[in-house]
């Protein structure tokens, strides 16, 4: 009876482990170097963001830290595209006056410093070129993406690169 309460309470341990292993959150981030835009930019700026893909896929926590820009931070999004790809922008991490989000909510981009928030389907936009098929609140589609590795995230700065100062692919990196 004791070694039958034993294997039972073992094997329910085991049940719930494999079960919560499976719905835990995943881990994304990139390395934002000027050598990732396109065309690459020699600049001593860098950057890095870190961000968790909820259990259920319906959010993106993230932070994104840069310094050492050459120019003035005007922008940050989250792009869809492959490496060495311009592609459309999808997500806003952060924006300025001059370069307000359409969506609400977005965090004002600091000089140098690091930008938080949380990510939902509501601050998903239309990809602006057509034929990358992204609606406006397909976050299921820009997770893909980024599971894909066909998303990117950069910082823009003006007036020396208005296309993007510091650039870095995203990627997958563990569950949690």
């Amino acid at each position: 009876m004791k070694n039958s309460r034993i294997v039972a309470t073992m094997l329910g341990a085991l049940v719930f482990l494999t079960v919560a292993r499976g719905v835990q959150a995943e881990t994304i981030q990139a390395v934002l170097t000027g050598y990732e835009e396109n065309p690459p930019v020699s600049t001593g700026a860098s950057g890095q963001f870190k961000a968790s893909i909820s259990r259920n896929d319906d959010a993106i926590a993230y932070e994104l830290s840069y310094s050492g820009l050459e120019g003035t931070v005007t922008q940050s999004h989250i792009h869809f595209g492959q490496r060495s790809v311009n592609g459309s922008i999808v997500i806003w991490l952060c924006q300025t006056a001059t370069n307000p989000s359409p969506t609400p909510g977005t965090p004002i981009c600091p000089s140098s410093g690091t930008v938080s928030g949380n990510l939902t389907a509501s601050d998903v936009i239309a990809a602006g070129t057509t034929s990358q098929r992204i609606l406006a609140g397909e976050l299921a589609e820009v997770i893909a993406a980024i599971r894909a590795g066909a998303a990117y995230v950069n910082v823009h700065s003006t007036p020396l690169t208005t296309g993007g100062e510091i650039r870095g692919q995203i990627r997958a990196s563990r569950k949690q």
